[in-house]
């Protein structure tokens, strides 16, 4: 929502990806490379230049890494930095704001949005490695978090321009690779952690940043961007309401998906077997969270090529509230796996089949970038609730009740608009 610990071995997973990806994920065939100028479907003739679907990936993979970055190091940063849970929370908190900046400030440039996303975050998580408290590391996780919040922002964008049959599923397969990065985070500190310092952990993964940053610059140099509009302006069936909608469900989406990501190592920590609580026993926890949302991803790709995403949408929502009631009620090591796997795997297609719903109603960069950003205010504001709730409570089972209030207003809002989106579509057609 993070450990790249070792360079060469990120940089072998991310290369590998779109491969690994393309054996079980039916992603629609790209043929061409990222300075190749073609004929977007959606822009009725007009020669537009797409980056390459490897390179997409790729930046997807380390905004997965940088997005759960936090979760399965704070009970070690907390510990370092003698903070409470409320403090843990301001963490997260800044950076999700820097990521609901980077969402808000997308330019029609996407390319060039990419590019600024890759240098803020290397710079941003390279200042958090050497941050001396959780102050100065709260200022380095912002400007991370912005370069992050472009790079989602933008990669998204592309992505649902470009694959405008069964687009649900294009993006679910996509964003596989955001929760493969994610997986990853967790399992790199419990790999990495106790055999080296944070600090060049950390430093490895900023400096992941700038390669692929680099990578991008290569790809595109020379070359003019050009601006994909026709078929993308706001239109009336695009309005207020449709925004306010689709931003209602994105922020408590970022705020449910972090609050989990962020809280599940910590919750596992407390509420776990003591015997096997050690610090690697719960960071697995918290893998298993991202391994159950990858394997969802990899069955909603399919899924959606068959089922409409607005009931691929509700269905999940469904699950996902039973089971946040049902982790209020895991106490034991096996129990809280038990459930983290089936909310993973519930929570997984929310994204996709929403952005896909987004996208077919056809908004302009800025406004879709805005309605991502949501999901970032979301993210920094509901943890750092759960936070502040865990502390005067006492009791991080009561602070729980934040995410599952936010997946049942997620199932409830699913239900009001109804299939409006797919008439308004119809109506424009």
């Amino acid at each position: 929502m993070s450990y790249a610990g070792h360079a060469g071995l990120e940089l072998t997973v991310v290369r590998q990806l779109p491969r690994t990806i393309s054996q079980f994920i039916p992603l629609p065939a790209v043929p061409f490379r990222a300075t190749e100028l073609t004929h977007h479907p959606m822009t009725r003739g007009t020669t537009v230049r797409t980056t390459s679907l490897p390179l997409m990936h790729a930046a997807l993979a380390l905004a997965g890494l940088g997005t759960a970055l936090l979760g399965p190091i704070l009970p070690l940063l907390a510990s370092q930095w003698h903070m409470l849970d409320s403090d843990s929370g301001l963490l997260m908190a800044a950076k999700f704001c820097g990521a609901f900046l980077g969402g808000v400030t997308v330019s029609k440039k996407l390319e060039q949005t990419l590019l600024v996303g890759f240098l803020a975050a290397a710079l941003g998580f390279g200042g958090f490695a050497v941050a001396p408290g959780w102050h100065a590391g709260a200022l380095g996780l912002a400007f991370g978090g912005f370069g992050i919040g472009r790079i989602i922002t933008a990669t998204n964008i592309l992505a649902g321009r470009r694959f405008t049959e069964h687009r649900g599923s294009a993006l679910a397969g996509l964003n596989l690779s955001f929760t493969i990065g994610a997986m990853l985070s967790g399992l790199g500190a419990a790999w990495l952690l106790p055999h080296f310092a944070l600090r060049g952990v950390l430093l490895c993964f900023a400096g992941a940043f700038a390669l692929v940053g680099l990578w991008l610059r290569t790809e595109t140099r020379g070359e003019s961007e050009v601006v994909a509009t026709n078929g993308f302006e706001v239109t009336p069936a695009f309005n207020g309401r449709i925004f306010a909608y689709f931003a209602a469900l994105l922020f408590l989406y970022g705020g449910l998906e972090t609050c989990l990501a962020g809280w599940i190592t910590t919750f596992a920590q407390r509420y776990g077997d003591k015997t096997a609580g050690s610090f690697a026993w719960s960071e697995y926890t918290t893998a298993l969270l991202w391994v159950s949302l990858s394997v969802g991803r990899a069955i909603a790709s399919r899924l959606m090529l068959r089922v409409g995403e607005k009931t691929v949408q509700r269905a999940g929502l469904a699950a996902t509230t039973v089971c946040v009631a049902a982790l209020t009620a895991a106490h034991g090591g096996i129990s809280i796996a038990v459930v983290v796997l089936l909310l993973g795997m519930s929570l997984s297609p929310f994204f996709p089949a929403t952005f896909a719903l987004l996208m077919a109603e056809g908004p302009t960069a800025g406004m879709a970038g805005m309605v991502i950003a949501a999901s970032g205010l979301g993210a920094a504001s509901l943890p750092w609730l759960m936070g502040v709730t865990s502390t005067r409570t006492g009791s991080l089972v009561t602070a729980l009740g934040i995410p599952l209030g936010a997946a049942a207003l997620m199932l409830a809002l699913s239900f009001i608009r109804g299939s409006r989106a797919r008439t308004a579509v119809a109506l424009k057609a």
